[in-house]
């Protein structure tokens, strides 16, 4: 699902909303929680998941193509946990 389908599904199921508006609160929420995950803080949305920024230590890896060694420097990546909720619907789904 894209950004957009977001928007347009959000929009077809509230009357009285335009897509505009719709587009722009979609846009507010997903730049807080970027702001919130750049300050190191987690970001929890009940009945479907928390992110997070874990932290990746510097390592070295070789390259298949040249085998020269190349050093990777650490960096931040978000991590995604479903809740509770989410993975049971999901099961119940298969």
């Amino acid at each position: 699902m894209l950004k957009r389908d977001l928007v347009e599904k959000t929009t077809d199921s509230l009357e009285g909303f335009l897509k505009k508006d719709i587009g722009k609160a979609v846009d507010i929420i997903i730049e807080t929680m970027s702001e919130s995950l750049d300050q190191g803080d987690r970001v929890e949305i009940r009945g479907f998941g928390s992110f997070s920024v874990r932290k990746r230590k510097a390592r070295q890896t070789k390259n298949p193509k040249t085998g020269k060694i190349m050093d990777i420097p650490p960096r931040k990546t978000v991590h995604f946990a479903m809740s509770k909720s989410m993975k049971e619907a999901l099961i119940k789904k298969k």
